[in-house]
């Protein structure tokens, strides 16, 4: 495979700060960012929330596995991937073999103190108390982590220094 830069998945746990980082590196690189979890929404219509409560996880998950392989065609762009997105499918082979993954590796209980204090309603935790949501992405984040850590790249992302991913991605694309 001739490896070029050309595509970007931001993968992480939910409250890992995707969505942050997807705006800071494209702003560094000057490349399009796109939130996967919004192109679903403008693409069917529907709030991913609504969505889950409509329809279930399983017609959820084929849907966004399309949109992601959609993105294939797209270049010079950086794509913010649910949490799930990588765990499903063959997706995380999938984004390995058609662009640079990036995991945004932060400690369970960060995403936990996140995900109380973020304002985006996520539908695998809601209605859940502090303690449930503490048991959950315990379990939960756990089970991911294998195909999270499949990743090119791993960066902290309680503390994510753009400048140094730059450089790292440009260190990759050169390398290969």
């Amino acid at each position: 495979m001739n490896y070029a830069l050309k595509r970007i998945y931001l993968i992480g746990y939910m409250g890992s700060g995707k969505t942050s980082a997807l705006k800071h590196l494209a702003n560094k690189m000057s490349w399009q960012g796109i939130d996967l979890d919004k192109l679903f929404e403008e693409k069917y219509k529907i709030s991913v929330q609504d969505f889950f409560h409509k329809y279930d996880e399983a017609a959820f998950r084929k849907l966004e596995s399309q949109l992601l392989k959609d993105t294939v065609n797209l270049e010079n762009v950086i794509i913010a991937t649910g949490g799930g997105t990588p765990c499903f499918f063959d997706n995380m082979e999938w984004m390995n073999a058609n662009g640079t993954t990036v995991f945004l590796k932060v400690a369970p209980m960060t995403a936990v103190h996140r995900l109380m204090q973020s304002k985006k309603k996520r539908p695998l935790i809601e209605g859940k108390s502090e303690q449930e949501v503490i048991e959950f992405v315990n379990q939960h984040y756990g089970d991911r982590m294998k195909f999270y850590e499949q990743a090119h790249i791993t960066v902290k992302g309680e503390s994510l220094d753009v400048e140094e991913l730059v450089s790292e991605l440009r260190l990759l694309a050169v390398g290969h």
